[in-house]
């Protein structure tokens, strides 16, 4: 008892409690030094490019090596880093950028295949054509038609006083809204308004949408679907026989019968 007695007078001393306070307080002072110095110092494990790799180029596990840099240097730099080496390859470069050798991987900079503004022509199948349909901000809803929608093209057109408006080709799948730049308008980056639908069609369709192009009073616009119109639906075909032969007549008249 004497023993506790005696501990408990020297924990309730003012001049003990002071010291051990201060004491205290120094080694939280210089816990959190050392931590700092240590995250200053201690290097972090970041990827770097073993050559310069272009805009849309694809990186291979060949094209990255592991270095050890000073987390200071980095400054919160959103880099990959090596733990994320698997998911990076087989990644892309995005467009208007490079990674120079040596340079760190921005995770700014990669993007997956099919965010390349030129993607969609590696998909394209034997026997088709990407067409580019200009549309503005109202005849796409204000922006609603979205890649992998599919849609309808209507027709209107007046000949020898008569006015027709119909449907021309059914099923057709969006594969890009671009800009009046060629740019992405879903690109958080991009800011523009819609342009272009790009999609592919049969190069016999191709053929007759161009020639429309330079048909005065030919009107072709786009006709949404609801969610549950989509590509079992059918095959991308030609539906109005009357509309396709007023084309093949102007196609004549233009100097080469295309029709077949």
């Amino acid at each position: 008892m004497g023993i506790i007695n005696t501990f408990k007078k020297f924990l309730t001393n003012k001049t003990t409690v002071t010291i051990i306070g201060v004491v205290a307080g120094v080694a939280v002072l210089v816990g959190f030094y050392l931590y700092r110095v240590n995250q200053e110092v201690n290097p972090r494990e970041v990827i770097v490019a073993t050559r310069t790799i272009a805009a849309t180029e694809e990186i291979t596990r060949d094209d990255i090596r592991i270095v050890q840099i000073s987390n200071s240097f980095l400054s919160g730099a959103d880099v990959y880093t090596a733990s994320q080496r698997d998911s990076l390859v087989g990644k892309y470069v995005n467009t208007g950028t490079s990674i120079p050798t040596g340079g760190m991987f921005y995770t700014s900079q990669i993007v997956e295949k099919e965010e390349l503004p030129n993607s969609i022509f590696d998909e394209i199948p034997d026997g088709y054509t990407i067409y580019q349909l200009r549309v503005n901000n109202e005849s796409t809803y204000a922006n609603s038609i979205y890649p992998g929608d599919h849609i309808d093209l209507w027709m209107s057109t007046t000949q020898d006083g008569l006015v027709y408006y119909g449907e021309f080709i059914s099923n057709i799948e969006v594969l890009a809204v671009r800009d009046s730049n060629g740019e992405n308008v879903f690109d958080v980056t991009s800011g523009g308004k819609p342009a272009w639908l790009l999609f592919a069609v049969p190069t016999d369709m191709y053929r007759y949408l161009k020639v429309a192009e330079f048909i005065s009073g030919i009107t072709i616009t786009p006709l949404v679907r609801n969610t549950s119109y989509n590509s079992d639906v059918g095959s991308t075909e030609i539906t109005n026989e009357v509309l396709l032969q007023m084309i093949q007549s102007r196609m004549i008249d233009m100097g080469g019968n295309y029709g077949g």
